[in-house]
C-alpha cells in the first residue's frame, strides 16, 4: 500500500516526552504503532483493517486503549495545540448522527400518511 501513513523520525522526537514510561519490557516500536492508530482513526477502519505493515492489530488497539486511560493523547493533543496559538478559524463536523428509537416508529403512529397508508395497504 502506498497510502500507508509514517510519521518522521523528527514528528516523533517532538512528541516522545509525553510518552509513558516503559517497565521492564523493551516496547515495540513507537513510530510504528503510533502510525499504525493514526491510520485506523483517520481512515475509520476497524483495528482488525489495520495493514500488517503496522505490525499485528491487537498490540495498535491494546497501545491505544492502555495510553487513553493513562492520558497520554490528552497531554499530547493539549500541548501541541496550544503551541500553534489561536487558531483563524474553527470548524465543527456534524457528519456523526444519533437516530433514536422512536425515530423508526413515526410510521407506526401515522405521521407521514402516504407512506404509512401504503405499507399498511402492501
Amino acid at each position: 500500500m502506498s497510502d500507508l501513513v509514517w510519521l518522521s523520525r523528527a514528528q516523533i522526537s517532538r512528541i516522545e516526552l509525553y510518552f509513558p514510561f516503559s517497565h521492564g519490557v523493551p516496547r515495540v516500536d513507537d513510530r510504528r504503532v503510533l502510525s499504525g492508530i493514526i491510520f485506523v482513526i483517520r481512515n475509520g477502519l476497524r483495528w482488525r483493517d489495520a495493514p500488517k505493515e503496522y505490525g499485528p492489530y491487537k498490540m495498535l488497539y491494546k497501545r491505544f486503549i492502555r495510553w487513553s486511560r493513562l492520558v497520554v493523547f490528552d497531554r499530547l493533543f493539549a500541548s501541541l495545540s496550544g503551541q500553534a496559538g489561536v487558531p483563524e478559524t474553527l470548524m465543527i463536523d456534524t457528519t456523526h448522527l444519533k437516530a433514536r428509537r422512536t425515530a423508526s416508529s413515526l410510521l407506526k403512529k401515522g405521521m407521514f400518511p402516504a407512506i404509512s397508508g401504503a405499507q399498511k395497504g402492501a
